[in-house]
């Protein structure tokens, strides 16, 4: 028997998944050594079974197949979900006592992409632990091939169920439209609402692998035009979109205006802390100074922290965070809930509140304090360069007595509101974001990114996009 040696795409390798393009820096032999290495890793932790789980794209089956042959060649027990929403492996994990999970899923990436999230015993695999599986890879560090076993397991009706446990909004009946837009938690979705109160539209509701209504992303505008129309026509109380696997929410409200995720948060926390006074909740440092404001005027105890699931699911672990999200509608409960992202559990939990409300979602969303943000801005920056280009603007900032919150990048107080500038940890780019209360105040906050980057040698982001005002 030859010895196992395998080299990855370093591209491939990322922060808290391995992602790439299917058949160029993503293959089938991949997948085969994820097993091999991720298995070895558990293998040797003293663990017996995985439950692995794959979404809709078109290669998911055969890199499912793959992973599958790598982890039984290292004489573990697969527990193969099949295709269904990464909270639903998640799930599986818990339910079916699994010593680790392994979803093939490409997120909200485009068709051609593909990729694997990771769980080890109960906690996100991530960082330096991805990197561990390209060194072992390379070095052929594995356990000794063994026979191992598989078989399918269906919990799905029992994932839907345990998700309906903690619906808690009474009779009341709304009228919701959800788009799981070609996604992996297509099915899933339909099963929850058949068992709800109210008058439901699935839109998208197919799985297909080709997302041929529009991306699967909810945290873009764009994706969710369909379903603001579809609210309209239906004079739905509220839409409800996911991302590819599942694991990000996208909310409109009745008049179809977008709450993005730290609105989103507000809500929900408002909710969970009058069960739980003075909890931890957590948001990324992109999320708005009205979020903390409004955790702390609800008597809770906000933390920002830095960006990323992995990341937010550690903390929430390590404070007792009953409640957690970013601005990418990741949303983590750990009220009644397993502290993983989990979009169509939030889903159920944000209807609940909304069915116990004497107000409209609009009405609640109109009711925060209105400030005006730029989007997200991503900008050209070299990997070797955008942590050295953070560090140089923190040490200008200390000269000029600035007031800088540096959890994740730097984050800048002023008496305009504030500016974000952070190194992605997944692509070379470096990421701004600026808050004020009126325009004027955000003019000024982008000529100081801009001054910044430019004294760091590079070109000042585009901020011609659209300001979002919320």
């Amino acid at each position: 028997m030859t010895a196992f040696h395998h080299e990855f795409d370093p591209t491939s390798l990322r922060e808290y998944d391995i992602r790439g393009i299917v058949g160029q820096t993503l293959r089938p032999e991949d997948a085969f050594a994820i097993g091999r290495c991720f298995g070895s890793i558990v293998s040797r932790g003293g663990g017996k079974r995985v439950a692995v789980g794959y979404d809709g794209r078109l290669s998911s089956p055969e890199l499912e197949a793959q992973l599958v042959a790598g982890l039984r060649a290292c004489g573990l027990e697969v527990l193969r979900v099949g295709c269904c929403p990464t909270p639903m492996l998640y799930y599986a994990a818990y339910a079916l006592e699994a010593d680790g999970a392994a979803m093939v899923t490409g997120s909200h990436n485009p068709p051609s992409y593909n990729g694997f999230k990771m769980m080890l015993g109960k906690k996100p695999f991530f960082g330096k632990q991805i990197q561990e599986i390209g060194r072992m890879a390379a070095a052929g560090d594995v356990v000794p091939t063994a026979t191992g076993t598989d078989r399918e397991v269906d919990v799905a009706d029992q994932y839907v169920a345990r998700i309906l446990q903690d619906w808690d909004g009474g009779d009341r009946a709304l009228k919701v439209v959800w788009d799981p837009g070609n996604g992996s938690s297509a099915e899933i979705i339909k099963k929850i609402v058949a068992r709800l109160p109210g008058t439901h539209y699935v839109i998208n509701g197919t799985i297909d692998g080709t997302f041929p209504a529009h991306h699967p992303d909810p945290t873009v505008a764009k994706n969710l035009e369909q379903i603001i129309a579809e609210v309209a026509q239906q004079g739905a109380d509220l839409g409800i979109a996911f991302d590819g696997d599942g694991d990000r929410i996208g909310v409109v409200d009745n008049e179809g205006h977008i709450l993005f995720g730290d609105q989103l948060l507000v809500v929900l926390a408002r909710d969970v802390l009058k069960a739980k006074p003075g909890g931890t909740i957590i948001a990324d440092v992109k999320a708005s100074q009205v979020l903390f404001d409004e955790v702390a005027k609800a008597g809770g105890t906000p933390l920002m922290w830095k960006t990323g699931h992995s990341l937010i699911k550690a903390k929430m672990a390590e404070t007792g965070s009953p409640l957690a999200g970013e601005m990418s509608g990741h949303i983590f409960f750990a009220d009644k809930w397993y502290g993983f992202d989990d979009a169509p559990y939030s889903a159920v939990r944000l209807l609940g509140i909304i069915a116990r409300s004497p107000e409209k979602l609009s009405a609640i969303r109109a009711a925060l304090p209105q400030v005006i943000n730029t989007p997200e801005l991503r900008f050209d920056c070299p990997d070797t360069r955008k942590f050295e280009v953070i560090q140089e603007v923190k040490a200008r900032l200390a000269q000029e007595g600035a007031k800088v919150q540096d959890v994740d990048g730097v984050r800048v107080l002023t008496e305009d509101g504030w500016w974000l500038l952070r190194a992605s940890n997944t692509q070379a780019v470096l990421v701004a974001r600026a808050e004020a209360r009126n325009a004027e105040g955000l003019e000024r906050l982008k000529v100081q990114i801009a001054r910044q980057v430019e004294a760091s040698g590079l070109k000042a982001p585009d901020f011609s996009g659209e300001n979002a005002g919320h």
